[in-house]
């Protein structure tokens, strides 16, 4: 909460003086490659339309983790409504649990940029946990504010916050926060949650050193009712459960909890370089730099007493917490020239300590209480623009430690023209899986284990091609083979999971065999006059000796609209309805235990369409989102589910809006 208050504070200071004349609408964003050009063009005159003062909308950027700047974009589109959601971006390859803030199962996978070193685990509750690349950095021509608001189920609300501003050219500040709590439709199924955010960046007037920092402090809590104890109570459509807080659940005492607190600190300096123009910087340069990053993590599950649900215990209080820190150094230099283009080196060092309060000792074995060592690791990166052909490519080669191993990645981008590009990606990466997999304390005696010496690094090799194409539409195609796929799974025979301890006897695997995973997404938009219709289109494939790679074999998303200027043109307006479907599988299920999804093969759900009507409008700089969600459950059957025993949302209306202020 002192999170919190710092950032009322500093919001209220600034928003005293926001209602002003707002800057004029924005176009779709665009993208400038590298920060270095970044104050010299927000001084330059613009072309585009002014205010009185001179500035647009595109001095007011927004620079992400690996340095490509963004505008800041005002405007309204489909793509708005698809991520105008909790994780503040489009999940079409996810399906949200019941309630808002709970876990999300999945409908598809992506390869090719997971972390080089195993993380803490619980990932099915991390969806909203922001890593070091998902912060934003800024530079504003005057203070600016952001606020996103929507409402929850039951008892809560929705609402990020973000104000940033300029002391100067060179030093720009801002404060976030995302803060929700939700009681849910269900009995003990309360989620909430914070997300505080601060950051600085700095370049000086010679643009040789530039700096930026960042502090996260991030808290994820849920109630966890175990799912449904009678799902007949669910789908007979019964009106005694319309309400669904009278549906019985399987726990009333369980929380698991993961927060977490990081500093992220990455400068350099430009030993030398000459000045090209105004804009940008005559080849060659060389440039040092250092990046920093430290983080404490931790996963905690607790009950008052102990439950069958989850097996035989060591204690009836039941009090889980798993703690991972982690320092990150990076040294690097990047060398250009006009000719041969980027080239980065760079040596990485990581210090880990994943750790328990005790050992246990077993009938079979010995559980430490520790994981802990140093990792090193070598690498260079390169890119070069040829023409209207971009090549990138990145080599590491751990040289210490026993969690990482080898990468290498390319890429080749190549622009046809202004409408139409072609890309084509590969990559061969290995490391060893997520701490949970390696090491286990629980009061419950069935959840200890310790792998590090029998489980092996998981191996991903992947292609990708991609074709944009402003008449077609794009097509993108990922073909993966995995080695050493790491999961987890029940051991239950039938008779226990009629009775009901399936999650007993969850434990980590490892696939020996190679799985083959094939994935195309097709998306394109239709127009005519003031409608549209948007789709996106995925079809998968898994080949596997064993069905551990659980994926629909079809997803489909179809948004059929309308837009145009209303009342002379004040405001905006989309409204439309969108059709989303997947094909029936073998749907994960989940534990609240580890806070992890494990594989089921006995039980197909899917299949069912969902629907959603929306009324969007734009008035100034506010976006207002207006959502009746799955509007079709009560004709369509009780037949959704998002994981056994965890149904889909039911129908709710629900309303939202993104509003920036600037002074």
């Amino acid at each position: 909460m002192r999170y919190l208050l710092w950032a009322c504070i500093f919001f209220f200071n600034f928003s005293l003086r926001a209602q002003v004349e707002p800057i004029p609408p924005s176009q779709p964003a665009d993208t400038v490659n590298g920060f270095q050009k970044l104050l010299n063009k927000s001084v330059q005159k613009s072309k585009k339309p002014k205010d009185s003062t001179g500035i647009t909308i595109k001095d007011y950027k927004i620079i992400s983790y690996s340095r490509d700047t963004t505008y800041l974009d005002t405007t309204l589109t489909i793509k708005k409504q698809y991520k105008h959601n909790y994780l503040r971006k489009d999940y079409f390859e996810l399906l949200p649990l019941g309630n808002i803030g709970q876990p999300y199962n999945k409908l598809g996978l992506d390869y090719g940029s997971t972390s080089a070193y195993p993380l803490l685990g619980a990932q099915a509750r991390q969806a909203n946990y922001m890593r070091a690349e998902d912060i934003d950095y800024y530079h504003v021509a005057t203070p600016m504010t952001e606020l996103m608001y929507k409402t929850t189920f039951e008892e809560g609300q929705l609402l990020d916050a973000l104000l940033t501003a300029n002391t100067s050219k060179q030093l720009n500040l801002s404060l976030a926060y995302k803060g929700f709590r939700s009681l849910g439709k269900y009995s003990y199924s309360q989620a909430q949650s914070g997300n505080f955010r601060a950051t600085a960046n700095y370049l000086t007037k010679d643009q040789r050193y530039n700096i930026r920092f960042h502090f996260a402090a991030q808290q994820i809590k849920n109630e966890e009712n175990g799912g449904l104890l009678k799902p007949e109570q669910f789908a007979s459509g019964d009106p005694e459960f319309k309400d669904r807080s009278r549906i019985d659940v399987i726990l009333t005492d369980a929380r698991n909890r993961v927060s977490g607190k990081r500093y992220f600190l990455e400068h350099n300096y430009k030993l030398f370089g000459e000045k090209k123009d105004s804009n940008s910087v005559r080849p060659p340069n060389l440039t040092i730099g250092h990046i920093f990053n430290y983080e404490s993590k931790y996963y905690e599950f607790s009950e008052d007493g102990q439950n069958d649900y989850f097996g035989p215990v060591f204690i009836d209080a039941i009090n889980d917490k798993a703690a991972l820190k982690a320092f990150y150094n990076q040294l690097n230099a990047r060398f250009s020239n006009r000719v041969i283009g980027n080239i980065k080196g760079y040596v990485d060092f990581y210090n880990y300590d994943y750790f328990f309060n005790s050992e246990i000792i077993t009938d079979t074995q010995t559980i430490e209480s520790q994981l802990k060592g140093n990792e090193i690791s070598v690498g260079g990166q390169y890119d070069k623009q040829i023409g209207k052909l971009g090549i990138q490519g990145e080599a590491k080669s751990r040289i210490k430690g026993n969690l990482s191993g080898n990468l290498v990645r390319g890429s080749l981008d190549f622009a046809l023209n202004g409408k139409n590009k072609v890309s084509l990606a590969g990559h061969i990466a290995e490391r060893m899986p997520d701490f949970n997999f390696l090491l286990y304390q629980s009061d419950y005696r069935n959840y200890n284990w310790q792998n590090d010496s029998s489980f092996k690094k998981q191996r991903e090799n992947g292609l990708q091609a991609d074709i944009s194409s402003t008449l077609l539409g794009s097509l993108s195609m990922a073909y993966t083979t995995l080695q050493n796929y790491s999961y987890f799974a029940s051991t239950a025979t039938e008779e226990q999971i009629v009775a009901g301890t399936e999650n007993a006897l969850v434990k980590p695997f490892q696939e020996s065999g190679t799985i083959n995973y094939f994935k195309a997404t097709y998306r394109k938009e239709f127009r005519l006059g003031d409608f549209a219709l948007d789709n996106t289109l995925m079809y998968q494939h898994v080949s596997q000796a064993k069905e551990v790679m659980n994926l629909p074999r079809f997803v489909t998303r179809n948004t059929l609209y309308y837009q145009k200027e209303v009342f002379r043109k004040a405001m905006f307006l989309q409204t439309g309805v969108t059709f989303k479907y997947f094909t029936e599988y073998y749907m994960d299920s989940y534990n609240p235990l580890l806070g992890e999804f494990y594989i089921q093969n006995r039980e197909q759900l899917g299949g069912y369409p969902l629907l959603d009507f929306f009324i969007d409008a734009k008035v100034r700089n506010a976006r207002i989102f207006f959502k009746l969600e799955h509007f079709n459950a009560a004709f369509t059957g009780y037949n959704y589910y998002s994981a056994p025993n965890y149904p889909y949302r039911d129908f709710v209306i629900r309303f939202g809006l993104v509003w920036n202020f600037f002074s």
